[in-house]
């Protein structure tokens, strides 16, 4: 299934790794996990393997009541991003937290770092928050505007600077109170003026791609199904979240416009009720590793019900398509049975599963996976985030 590479996917992928494997890239998640959890039905019973992501979605689960959370991800930044978050929920007062991953900022953190936070914290993690306190700095413009993608978010404020009447017209359609009123704002005042030449090429860059956490293949498959290109995706999906969804519960689009939370519109995490929860013992059953999750399932000898795979077959199933077979095999000898996997793709059928084979009979994958299109084509409709073409739910076949 191995796909030849050009000199321009090599050097693409290069930079991608480079930027990916020294950097925080994701500081909040960008799946809506309440979409999530109706696909994964959650149960006491169940066992998960989550790929950590910036632990949000983790600890949206957690509030479900699963038995355990195995929380993977070969990043140690994420991992060391929802350590800290854990440790904020055993050792702060709903007060301190909500401020520093509500706001974003709290200018006494380094006051109570040291002695609340940090012992809790893995010997990477410490090296890395050691060095980053002034990410929740109010004076640097707080954490959501750090990391890669925060990064990204922090330029499109400053062009909103620049555009003091889009800017406006920007907040007034985040103040919204209705579609129609959503609708409104958007189709009068922001889609004319918005989608000008020089956005649509930033979109269409790789190294904004590559800071958004997108590598060259899975751009590439945007690119192969959007006749307008990647911009014309973006545009096409930002328009049914800002014409079809209400944005005043989307907290995914407006953490980037106003760099902060509130506590109207946020995740479920930090939420009083639920903190507290987290709190009085379910936040215990996340059990953050740093590995892939072949190396994770090949350690373990837990059965899992339940797996969250984000998006990272897009890149694999281009540039480690061995690998990626070596990850399935895992998968399905660690499953326990009725094992059900979401994952979402920039592909709405993507190849890569009908090509993937897997054990010594050299079965396609496809053959051990039953979808479940009509859920999972009900439940994007409903998506807060709208960036993937595809989503998808499968139940795992047992090996006769």
């Amino acid at each position: 299934m191995k796909t030849a590479l050009t000199l321009r996917d090599r050097i693409d992928h290069a930079v991608f790794d480079a930027i990916y494997s020294r950097s925080l890239v994701y500081n909040t998640c960008w799946e809506d996990p309440a979409v999530d959890r109706m696909a994964l039905a959650l149960q006491p019973e169940d066992t998960l393997l989550v790929i950590t992501s910036a632990g949000c979605n983790v600890l949206d689960y957690a509030l479900a009541g699963p038995r355990q959370i195995h929380a993977v991800d070969a990043n140690p930044r994420q991992t060391a991003l929802l350590e800290l978050k854990l440790a904020g929920i055993r050792n702060l007062d709903f007060e301190d937290f909500f401020a520093l991953f509500g706001n974003g900022a709290h200018a006494g953190l380094p006051d109570f770092y040291r002695q609340a936070l940090r012992p809790d914290l893995s010997d990477f993690a410490r090296a890395f928050w050691d060095e980053r306190l002034h990410w929740f700095d109010p004076k640097r413009g707080g954490f959501y505007y750090q990391g890669l993608a925060g990064k990204v978010a922090r330029v499109f404020r400053t062009y909103l600077k620049i555009r003091p009447n889009l800017a406006e017209s920007v907040s007034a359609l985040f103040g919204a109170q209705s579609l129609d009123e959503q609708r409104a704002i958007y189709d009068q005042r922001i889609g004319p003026r918005i989608w000008s030449p020089g956005v649509n090429w930033a979109l269409s860059r790789q190294i904004t791609m590559s800071m958004l956490g997108v590598p060259h293949a899975q751009r590439k498959q945007v690119q192969a199904q959007h006749q307008r290109g990647v911009a014309g995706f973006i545009r096409e999906a930002l328009e049914y979240v800002f014409r079809e969804l209400p944005l005043w519960t989307n907290y995914f689009y407006s953490v980037y416009v106003n760099g902060r939370y509130s506590q109207t519109c946020c995740p479920e995490y930090l939420k009083p009720e639920n903190f507290l929860s987290l709190k009085a013992g379910l936040a215990d059953r996340v059990i953050p590793h740093t590995c892939t999750v072949t190396q994770f399932l090949q350690g373990t000898e837990e059965r899992v019900s339940k797996f969250v795979l984000l998006d990272h077959m897009d890149w694999m199933s281009t540039y480690y398509p061995e690998a990626l077979a070596e990850e399935w095999s895992a998968i399905l000898e660690r499953a326990a049975p009725d094992a059900r996997v979401i994952f979402r793709s920039a592909h709405a059928a993507p190849a890569y599963l009908g090509l993937i084979e897997i054990g010594e009979r050299r079965e396609r994958l496809c053959q051990r996976l039953v979808f479940n299109e009509a859920l999972a084509s009900d439940l994007q409709r409903h998506d807060r985030v709208h960036t993937y073409a595809g989503f998808h739910v499968a139940d795992l076949v047992t090996a006769t």
